[in-house]
């Protein structure tokens, strides 16, 4: 866990309190040590955070002190619950694991009455549910970031199996499936494959650069997106 991670977590346990919480049962949340509970309360206190109370006692927010509420309308809310939802369902597990630490982070510093009602909508995704590619799409994701030519070993729709070399561009979700967009080099043209039809897959070693006309710009005019995409 990210230090800054941890200290939001501190504020966020001693907040709404009336009796003091003791750095114990802190370290035990937090999965840390006494030493690094201590050191943590300390800093805080440093920076200005108006924490009282001391080892052996537990430590409380000072009395009428809290962190001011994200100023989001009650739809704002709802759209960011259910986007999470929809991620932690479909997308792979970083940023599964990104959008959980979100939606605390905004139930953290919402009035209870703004987070009663973000959570009461009724726009679900099944979270139970993982697609046969779900575990494939946080490494195409970070080839895409690192421009990295990928070797695929790809079956298609009809059974053929063939091998391709490309440069991958973006991941787009149709609400069925995934579909990885492409500079296809076998067929110097773009193509879309979907992960779950990906036998396997490996890093060639070699950075690729986007051109004009093989970048994501021009996939996207290819596949028919204009304007900013959604």
């Amino acid at each position: 866990m990210r230090r800054a991670d941890r200290l939001f977590l501190v504020i966020h346990a001693l907040r709404g309190r009336r009796t003091a919480l003791q750095a114990r049962g802190l370290a035990e949340t937090l999965g840390v040590s006494l030493r690094t509970v201590y050191r943590d309360i300390a800093d805080l206190q440093r920076s200005g955070v108006p924490i009282e109370g001391e080892a052996g006692v537990g430590y409380l927010l000072r009395k009428g002190s809290d962190i001011p509420p994200l100023m989001f309308t009650a739809d704002e809310l709802e759209a960011l619950v259910v986007g999470t939802r929809f991620v932690k369902a479909f997308a792979g597990k970083r940023l599964h694991q990104g959008a959980q630490t979100a939606l605390l982070k905004i139930e953290a510093v919402l009035p209870p009455e703004l987070q009663a009602r973000a959570l009461r909508s009724r726009i679900f995704a099944p979270t139970g549910w993982r697609a046969a590619a779900s575990d494939s799409i946080d490494r195409l994701h970070a080839a895409i970031g690192a421009h990295q030519v990928l070797r695929l070993d790809y079956r298609d729709e009809a059974g053929s199996q063939t091998l391709r070399e490309v440069e991958p561009l973006c991941l787009a979700f149709w609400g069925g499936a995934w579909t990885l967009g492409a500079w296809c080099r076998l067929r110097s043209d773009f193509r879309n494959f979907r992960p779950d039809r990906i036998v396997a897959f490996e890093c060639s070693g070699e950075i690729f650069s986007e051109t004009s006309g093989r970048d994501l710009s021009a996939y996207l005019r290819a596949v028919g997106v204009n304007g900013e995409l959604a």
